[in-house]
């Protein structure tokens, strides 16, 4: 059976905090936030909801058309019935933050700040368009290639926790223990229980769709943090949508990958905190820039200059096909186990990556 309003999964149901929705990213589950929500959401109540085309957001017929007005009306529908209309601070990974900023302008009402994690807020990057939507352009044989690739990376444990290895920065971090992996394997069920056809609705949505143009609309305090090695989500496009957001504060997080909040938690924790301790205690200061790691220039247009070495290797390396039968889909937003005696670092396995985001 559809839900036409997702349904909650509880992080916290604390009463005297803030109230918060957690939005997680492409081809996860809102369990993904039982072992990665920033601290400060599990003292007051907090509910993760899916992304459209996730179960237990079922679509009410496989792969039917997802709209900007079915989502945020899902989701403000959702918060009214949750918090009885309160506004809450969103936080969204990846595609969560493009859902986030998109149910913000809808619905300014029921959103008091937005915190968005290796977000993006146009499916194409400006222009670079996703292995995955891509891939289910192909006449004929693409979407069949898609779910063929879906259902073979979300198939154990282990391939599903090792398959996105190019989210992380360092390659050999030993991050994951036994909380994360209960965590990790309560996401891939919800996956199983789902239909490809969905997920392939869901990435065709993302990928037409554009906030950009919208985005000086936004008058609620913003948090973006951006991983300085995101190799899913360019940091450049996440510090244009940083400029075009009149209330936005950012911090780039160095030797950071895609997920800032499982390779950093305690600092993701920190800088969440603080700008929620801020933000209800006095005005936020627009286009404030902060650098976590090595001291850097601090202005935005000599960050960009810094950081064009790499945003030029992303640009350029493009994307292509898969060269090998041992390929996993690797969506680009789940966090994994990396084993250096068996994993070998291709170029296939780099680009596997971009299948999701």
């Amino acid at each position: 059976m559809a839900h036409k309003h997702p349904p909650a999964e509880w992080i916290s149901r604390k009463s005297g905090g803030q109230d918060f929705v957690l939005l997680h990213g492409m081809v996860m589950a809102p369990a993904f936030w039982h072992a990665y929500a920033p601290a400060i959401t599990r003292q007051g109540r907090t509910a993760a909801y899916p992304l459209p085309g996730h179960h237990p957001w079922i679509l009410d017929g496989p792969g039917e058309r997802i709209t900007s007005l079915m989502v945020t009306d899902a989701l403000a529908a959702a918060i009214r019935r949750d918090f009885d209309g309160r506004p809450v601070t969103l936080i969204g990974h990846s595609t969560g933050g493009f859902v986030a900023l998109l149910l913000a302008l809808a619905h300014p009402e029921l959103v008091r700040s937005v915190i968005m994690i290796g977000a993006f807020a146009c499916g194409r990057f400006e222009g670079q368009e996703r292995l995955a939507a891509r891939l289910l352009r192909i006449p004929h044989v693409g979407p069949y290639l898609f779910r063929q690739f879906f259902h073979r990376w979300i198939s154990t444990s282990e391939q599903f926790r090792w398959g996105s290895i190019e989210c992380v920065y360092d390659k050999a971090c030993p991050w994951e223990d036994e909380r994360s992996r209960a965590a990790m394997e309560e996401v891939r069920e919800n996956l199983l229980r789902g239909r490809s056809e969905d997920i392939a609705a869901c990435i065709n949505f993302m990928s037409g769709t554009t906030l950009l143009p919208d985005l000086e609309q936004l008058r609620m305090p913003v948090l973006n943090l951006v991983g300085a090695n995101d190799v899913v989500v360019p940091p450049a496009h996440q510090l244009h949508v940083s400029r075009l957001l009149p209330q936005a504060q950012t911090v780039i997080l160095q030797q950071c990958g895609h997920l800032p909040m499982v390779e950093h938690q305690m600092q993701t924790d920190r800088i969440v905190e603080s700008f929620i301790q801020a933000h209800h205690t006095r005005c936020v200061t627009p286009s404030l820039l902060r650098m976590i790691g090595p001291a850097m220039p601090t202005h935005l247009d000599e960050l960009l200059k810094t950081l064009a070495t790499s945003m030029e290797q992303i640009k350029v390396g493009g994307v292509h096909a898969a060269q090998n039968t041992n390929f996993s889909i690797g969506l680009g937003e789940a966090p994994n186990e990396h084993h250096s005696h068996r994993y070998s670092y291709s170029s296939a396995d780099r680009r596997s990556a971009e299948l999701g985001s």
